[in-house]
């Protein structure tokens, strides 16, 4: 891997700093660190693919043996991510092309993963090229499945720690941070002509499209988000005694996550649920505070 490309890699996986909850902190064994964030490089990256996101001059294109013109042909690049993770589940061949691909190879080896989840991220992409209005919540919860639940499957199958019942907590976890993260971006999202209120609720709060792209908030508009982040506070409290049936530093990590999501809904709270003027963020101290509460709660 050249210095180049190298360096092409690590400016994805810096943007783990900029996420509501800790990807891979530094309390964790390193080895853990190292797969965690091998899955949020590639997690990241089929994002960035699919939200149109990457960075200038086609260098992901050209890494995924496509050209460079191809790196805004969203659905050819996100058929040459699929082919290339294709590759490292390969054993017998030369291995996947994308440094970020070739950086995951070990840990689906040494951690045996399976490649469901990695290709239910991939589909979530593919879907938002083609699906940009949500009818009902079941039909957002559905779409969540493939754009978030993965996400807390592999992190679990890390960690040595999948079970039926853990996996049932934990997408009630993952969906509930997938919720909270487009109540944050919905003006971004809008911006990108799509929209993940469910049309349902839009139309019992008296909603409209041309709302949600004021500046502020109405009242509806504040009303429809706060009664979205009870939705996912609900999820989280439900997905919550996932922590409490792990040990040690595993504990920390999914506290985090937790008081993550906690955090920023307290933070959407405190803007008065009005999400259009950016996205509410919280404070490092309120996230501590969370993840704190939440050991108390479940240690």
């Amino acid at each position: 891997m050249t210095a180049g490309t190298d360096a092409h890699a690590r400016a994805v996986l810096d943007k783990a700093a900029h996420e509501n909850f800790p990807v891979a902190p530094f309390f964790v064994p390193r080895s853990w660190r190292a797969d965690l964030m091998a899955v949020y490089g590639y997690a990241r990256l089929v994002d960035d693919i699919g939200d149109g996101d990457l960075a200038p001059g086609g260098r992901d294109a050209e890494l995924l043996g496509l050209d460079r013109e191809q790196a805004d042909d969203r659905l050819a690049m996100l058929d040459a991510f699929e082919a290339d993770l294709g590759r490292v589940f390969d054993r017998t061949g030369t291995g996947p092309r994308h440094p970020l691909l070739l950086r995951l190879r070990p840990t689906v080896r040494r951690c045996g993963l399976t490649p469901e989840p990695f290709l239910g991220l991939i589909e979530a992409n593919r879907q938002d090229q083609r699906v940009r209005r949500y009818a009902t919540y079941e039909e957002l919860l559905a779409y969540c499945e493939l754009s978030a639940n993965p996400v807390g499957h592999l992190v679990l199958g890390i960690t040595g720690t999948l079970s039926p019942e853990r996996i049932r907590r934990s997408d009630a976890i993952c969906t509930a941070l997938q919720i909270i993260e487009h109540l944050q971006d919905v003006a971004e999202d809008l911006a990108r002509d799509r929209i993940y209120l469910p049309a349902e609720d839009m139309k019992r709060f008296r909603v409209s499209e041309s709302d949600l792209a004021l500046a502020t908030s109405g009242a509806s508009v504040r009303a429809l988000v706060a009664y979205e982040a009870e939705r996912a506070g609900d999820l989280l409290n439900e997905g919550t005694p996932l922590v409490g049936s792990v040990h040690g530093r595993l504990k920390l990590l999914l506290a985090g996550f937790v008081g993550g999501g906690k955090a920023a809904l307290k933070a959407v709270a405190a803007a008065g649920h009005d999400v259009l003027p950016g996205p509410p963020k919280p404070t490092k101290l309120s996230l501590l505070r969370e993840v704190g509460a939440t050991l108390r709660r479940e240690g």
